[in-house]
């Protein structure tokens, strides 16, 4: 029997973090009749009572997200909590029945991923990894563009993902599940993936620890390369301590097409295709891209389909970043046994939906102040 949920799909949001308020909050009063938001679980007093009020909705704490669970009063969570809970929770939800949108990374280790798989397969919910830029026009038309062959072959994919994140934000706890390749080098590795459509076969990375006390646990940055099939080679740099950027570009026989920023979700983005010496540049106008995957997990759900992007797709990002500490570490190439291929990314899962107002939050801090 396919668990599936009425309509519109219920959803607690479990987690009221920084992203969680100026973002996945927002996204619920722009989702139409598909989704909406039914409660609210954190640890703080403040937060619920505000947000509670705010939204219109109950606020429970997380002694109490058992009985949430079995209320009858929500069919799915979206969990926005540190990475070293994902696992937990998501295992707790599909026990009672609940569908699962989990924030990424899945997890942070592989068994812990897999583990989440597989309880929600064994019960029969759908589990989906908020991969946001799976449902956004630029990502998507440049996935097209890459595919059509108009910079000819792609042979290389190189970007940079950096910002300064503060002493006491969750990012930089190790114990939380942070660190640079866990929280933005992910995007990196995922758009390499998805542009080159396959999975990397061996990787190497080179960290370095920084000399201020906020990279005490876990690196400031890291610089990675992967080798793909077919002889080609994605590379990138991501770091907690340096000044904000996000870009990527591919270099094909023909051509480049760079995206900058590349994985922004509060602002314009800006595509380059460049062929010898001709330039094509289009500006793709800023989108609620977490009510569009909100929709989408709900038309999921409601329909018993497997969501793109799955807990797999999550599981394989997982597996490469666990490589990549390894390489680091140990200081040497990792190879990285291939799972089966997975449903990939492209222009049909492009959702426009105009951005919300940003809230001001309670209690949740940005990751960083500059």
């Amino acid at each position: 029997m396919v668990r599936t949920a009425p309509s519109p799909v219920r959803f607690a949001v479990v987690g009221l973090g920084h992203f969680a308020q100026t973002a996945i909050l927002p996204a619920f009063t722009n989702v139409g009749d598909k989704a909406k938001l039914a409660a609210l679980v954190t640890g703080d007093g403040e937060k619920a009572a505000k947000l509670g009020l705010r939204y219109g909705v109950p606020a429970q704490p997380y002694e109490a997200f058992d009985l949430l669970l079995t209320s009858g009063e929500i069919d799915a969570v979206y969990i926005a909590l540190p990475n070293s809970l994902h696992r937990e929770y998501t295992e707790r939800a599909a026990l009672a029945g609940i569908h699962v949108l989990c924030e990424k990374p899945l997890a942070y280790t592989s068994a812990d991923a897999e583990a989440m798989i597989h309880a929600c397969r064994a019960a029969d919910v759908r589990l989906m990894t908020a991969y946001r830029l799976h449902f956004e026009e630029a990502n998507l038309q440049a996935i097209k563009a890459v595919q059509s062959g108009r910079i000819g072959e792609p042979r290389l994919f190189d970007s940079l993902h950096t910002m300064q994140v503060d002493s006491d934000n969750i990012r930089v706890d190790r114990s939380l599940g942070g660190g640079p390749l866990e929280d933005i080098g992910i995007y990196c590795i995922n758009a390499a993936r998805y542009l080159f459509r396959a999975e990397p076969e061996e990787v190497v990375a080179m960290a370095v620890q920084g000399t201020e006390r906020r990279f005490r646990e876990v690196p400031e940055a890291v610089s990675v390369i992967m080798r793909f099939p077919d002889q080609r080679l994605a590379s990138f740099l991501c770091g907690f301590g340096e000044a904000k950027a996000s870009h990527y570009r591919v270099i094909g026989t023909k051509g480049i097409l760079k995206m900058d920023p590349a994985y922004t979700w509060h602002s314009d983005i800006r595509q380059t295709i460049i062929i010898q010496d001709k330039s094509e540049q289009r500006t793709f106008e800023h989108r609620d891209q977490i009510a569009a995957e909100i929709v989408y997990f709900a038309e999921c759900v409601q329909a018993g389909k497997e969501p793109e992007p799955s807990g797999r797709e999550g599981l394989i990002d997982v597996r490469i970043i666990e490589a990549l500490r390894t390489s680091y570490t140990e200081q040497r190439p990792v190879r990285i046994e291939q799972l089966p291929p997975d449903p990939r990314p492209d222009t049909s899962q492009s959702i426009k939906l105009n951005p919300p107002h940003r809230p001001q939050p309670v209690h949740a801090e940005a990751p960083s102040r500059e």
